[in-house]
Parts: structure tokens; sequence; C-alpha cells
């Protein structure tokens, strides 16, 4: 039998017995994405050398949670924070549980905060650690410094009673390693900033035209190649003639790095999604192996922006031999469900004049080189299930008929989307006109170099995930929604940070929080009392206009 969380109202009774009386000013609240109810006390409960982190007996699900929460309070208060067994009764405790029984979802939870004690419920561990990244929020900001709450500020937590789960199962961000490459660090720092908002899956954009970023032994030249190029384009170059920096730039990671990344982000309750693209944005696999093209010529790894004419060709089975290898490794490394295999900007101009392709389609009984790229995905998608993964694609897998059973991601609007839920097939929107986080975020005359668009953070807060086309039913197909940060102008951490923060945050909100509650002026609000937060941990987020200067918000 389900137990309903005690209401919010009903709380209250029991928070009066906090030890200080005085009101929380609303500021103290300020939390991202908005919990579902949250329900404000007096007093608060105040971490000090005799608290206790009480888990109940041989529940050792949450050990990566209670040491997530242990050695933040060390690091920045320099307290120990001991885990013990029990009931959690008594002052100065804080207890944390997995609680099948609440009637919520599975990264759901319930916060209560009294001035005598905490309690976290969940009926999962990583519903526990995203109740964990609130009660962060609600601790001051000094909590992200080391030694930072060591002199007069007080590791504290305002009491409150929160219940609270997330809105859609996939919250996911997207990053572009291709076009430029990031150290493990640098991954590592971006996952931490999507921990603290309660993304649950980064999506990792790992091979393109301009670079093979993840090794794969049975292949080596993918890396000691593919992994390279001799110079990048500088500004737009929409036309010829191209200009170029003249400078190396290169970088892969070892599996055993991305083994260390899986790892790291799994104790943050984030599922890693590696991108393989195929058929297209494919030159630097080529490059390494020409064989693997329809011409077979030498080609080079590509050095500007856009869609190639070179791809994989379709005709010829030592390709899918040479796929379905990198898979093999990729799923090693990668435990996830979903392997992402692109599908999306795949020219046909070779599949139509190369000889193989033409047999395949004429073998196959296909009608043309759309059918031909289903036909490609679909084998994929065959052999990924055959060894228990699903695949993901960009919208363009609908194109020729859809495997069946890939999940869509809509990224030219919505429609792919709605196309992909009428077909019984799962769907994540994450459309250029509110999710594409290389577009501008102010008038593009005050801003760094960027791909083109405007995008302001009032817009990306307004996406609403579920088109209203959809019946109930078909809503169910749509998962979440996923912002991209595509890296073609996008070279330092410090400017992926500038275009990333905070309309990241505005999309884990929308992932999160229940339409009805979103309200983008008290969403401001909280962003500027969190700023103080960001700032201590050196978040490099964009400080200019938030509204929409152009009064749209389609």
């Amino acid at each position: 039998m389900k137990r309903v969380p005690l209401s919010a109202l009903a709380l209250l009774a029991v928070m009066a017995g906090c030890d200080q009386k005085e009101m929380n000013p609303p500021e103290k609240y300020s939390v991202i994405p908005k919990p579902v109810e949250l329900v404000m006390g007096s007093g608060s409960f105040v971490i000090d050398d005799k608290t206790k982190l009480t888990i109940t007996p041989s529940d050792e699900s949450t050990a990566p949670v209670t040491a997530f929460l242990a050695e933040m309070i060390r690091r920045s208060a320099d307290v120990p924070l001991p885990v013990e067994e029990g009931s959690g009764r008594g002052r100065n405790r804080i207890f944390m549980a997995v609680d099948s029984s609440l009637a919520i979802g599975r990264e759901g939870y319930t916060l209560m905060v009294t001035g005598k004690r905490v309690e976290l419920r969940s009926p999962s561990p990583a519903g526990l650690f995203r109740g964990v990244q609130t009660l962060r929020q609600l601790m001051p900001p000094q909590v992200e410094v080391e030694g930072g709450l060591t002199g007069e500020v007080l590791p504290q937590v305002p009491a409150c009673f929160i219940t609270d789960e997330p809105r859609f199962s996939y919250r996911g961000m997207h990053l572009d390693v291709c076009r430029h490459f990031f150290t493990v660090d640098e991954v590592k720092r971006y996952l931490d900033i999507l921990a603290l908002h309660k993304f649950n899956t980064f999506h990792w954009h790992l091979t393109d035209d301009q670079g093979w970023r993840i090794e794969i032994k049975k292949y080596p030249e993918l890396t000691a190649t593919g992994s390279q190029r001799k110079e990048t384009l500088t500004g737009h170059g929409g036309r010829p003639p191209f200009t170029y920096d003249g400078k190396p730039h290169g970088g892969y990671y070892s599996q055993e790095e991305a083994r260390e990344i899986v790892r790291y982000a799994a104790e943050r309750y984030i599922t890693v999604i590696p991108e393989i693209e195929m058929p297209g944005h494919a030159v630097a696999a080529l490059a390494s192996y020409p064989w693997l093209s329809c011409t077979g010529n030498k080609i080079e790894v590509q050095t500007r922006w856009g869609v190639m004419e070179d791809v994989f060709c379709a005709g010829r089975d030592t390709v899918f031999a040479f796929l379905e290898g990198v898979l093999d490794e990729v799923m090693e490394i990668f435990p996830s469900e979903y392997i992402h295999i692109g599908g999306d900007e795949c020219p046909k101009t070779r599949w139509e004049k190369c000889s193989a392709c033409q047999q395949r389609i004429r073998e196959e009984s296909l009608s043309d080189e759309h059918e031909l790229q289903s036909w490609f995905i679909t084998r994929i998608e065959k052999y990924l299930n055959s060894h228990g993964r699903k695949i993901i694609g960009w919208d363009e897998i609908l194109e020729g008929g859809l495997a069946p059973d890939a999940t869509v991601m809509s990224w030219r609007g919505i429609r792919g989307g709605i196309e992909a839920a009428r077909m019984g097939h799962d769907a994540i929107m994450t459309p250029t006109t509110h999710a594409y986080l290389d577009y501008y975020q102010g008038e593009p005359a005050g801003e760094p170099l960027a791909i083109g668009g405007y995008l302001p953070l009032e817009r990306v807060y307004s996406f609403e995930p579920l088109p209203d086309e959809l019946n109930a039913d078909e809503q169910k197909h749509i998962l979440g929604l996923q912002g991209n940060l595509w890296t073609e102008y996008i070279s330092t951490m410090s400017y992926l940070e500038y275009m990333t923060f905070p309309r990241a945050f505005a999309i884990a909100e929308t992932a999160w929080t229940p339409y009805l509650k979103k309200d983008f002026e008290e969403f401001l609000a909280r962003l500027d009392v969190l700023k103080e937060r960001y700032d201590l941990m050196h978040v490099n987020y964009f400080r200019g206009e938030y509204r929409d200067t152009r009064g749209r918000t389609e």
C-alpha cells in the first residue's frame, strides 16, 4: 500500500516545534528547479560536529548519496558527518531512507526540516540524491567552497516541508566535443553543474566530421588520424573563400577516461548516452579508413563546419562490420539503455552515384536513397537490440520509414516528436527554437561570435514540451526534453559556461516543474538569489538581458 506523504499544512504543526521562532524570509527558499510543493517553516537546522547522518539498517543503496552529502559538509565546514544505522529519532539527526511506500515518482522525494532534525525520503537512491541537491541549495552558498562554512556562517538549512517529483523522466543536456575538445576535468565540471539542477541524462556527442573522440582499440586509426585536424575555420564560413587559424586541434578520450566519466556521472545519478554518428557526419572516420566511404578516396578530417557529402557507404557489408566492431566497444564502456546513432543531415549524393549502394537498393527492394537510410538505421538498430540496447536518433530517422523501436530526438522543431508519438514511438523534444544553446542569448551585436539565431532565457523558459495536438495517450510518448550545445564556435570552458548557463537552468525547471507552477518572473527572483552560489563556484554564466527583447516567445 502506497503511503501518501503528509500534507504540508499538516506538517506546519510539527515544524512549529523549531527552536528558533522567527519566520525565514522567502529568499532562503530559492531552489532551481522549483519544487512541486514547498511550505516555509520557522527557524533552521544547524549542522555541527555532533550531527549524525542516519540511514535505515542494511540499506547499502544509499551509500553514494550519503558519501556525497558527508563530503560536501566535510569540505565546506570541516565537520565530520558520521553515518550510522538506525531510526533517525532524536535530536541533531539527518535521516535518509529509501521508502517504496511513498506515493510519488521514482525520482521524487519528501524533505522535512525542523530545528531538531532533517528527514529525507524517496522511493529510490536517485530520488534521495535529487533531494540532497535541494538540501544543498537551501544551505548558505558558501557550502560550495572548501572551508567556506568554518567561520561565522554556519552550515544550516531553513525549516520547511517539501514534496517533490519530476514532471519528465528524461531531463538531458548535450555536449559536442567533436568541433572542440574538452578535457575530462572540464566534462566533470559540466556534470557537477547539471547534477545541482537535477538533470539525469548527459548526451555525449563523440564523433563527427571534425573529430573522432573515443578510443576504439580494434580501429586505432580513428584516434591516431581521426582525432586530429590540421586547422579550424575562423568566423562564419558560409561561402568561400574560407579563412583558418592555422593551428592543429585534437584530442580524444581513452576508454578508461570514458569509463571514468561514466562512473563520475553515475555517482550523480546521471546516465551518459554516447553518440556515434552515422551514416552522415562521418568524415573523421573516413579520413581514418577511406574504404568506409563510397569512393575510397583519401580525405582529411574536416576543418570547416557544415554538412559534408562523404558519408558511410550503405552498400558494403564491411562498413557494417566496422560499425558493429565500434559499437561493441562502445557498449562495453557505456552501460546506458540507449545508444545515440545520429542519423541527421546525411546527403544522398554519394549513394546516388555508388554502384554498391544502388545494388543494395535493388536487393532490398527499396524505393530510393531515403529508404536506404531507413534500412541502414534499422540494420544498426537490430544489432543493438540483439545486445539489449535501444537507439535514439535525430528526427531525420523518420525519413524513409522509422526503425521499429527507435526513439526520436526532435530538433527541427517539434513536428518530428509529434509524428513519432502518433506512431507509438517515444520522443524527446529538443527544438532549435527553444533548446539550442549555441544560439545568441543576447542581441548579436553585443555578444561573442555564435552560430546564429536568437534564444534569450525567457524564450527557453517558455517552452512547453507537450503539444496540445497530441492526445493523452500520445503525450505519454514524450519522455522529456534536452538542451543542446554544439561547439563550432565554443572553444573554451569559460565560453561553454557562458553559453550554457543560466539557459540550462530554465530547461531544468521546464523538465522538472509542473507547467502551471512555472512563472518566469519568480524564476528570475530565485536565479538572482542563486547567483552568489554560482559566483562562488566560479561559473561563468551569462549576465546580460534575460528577457525576450524582440517580444516573441514562440
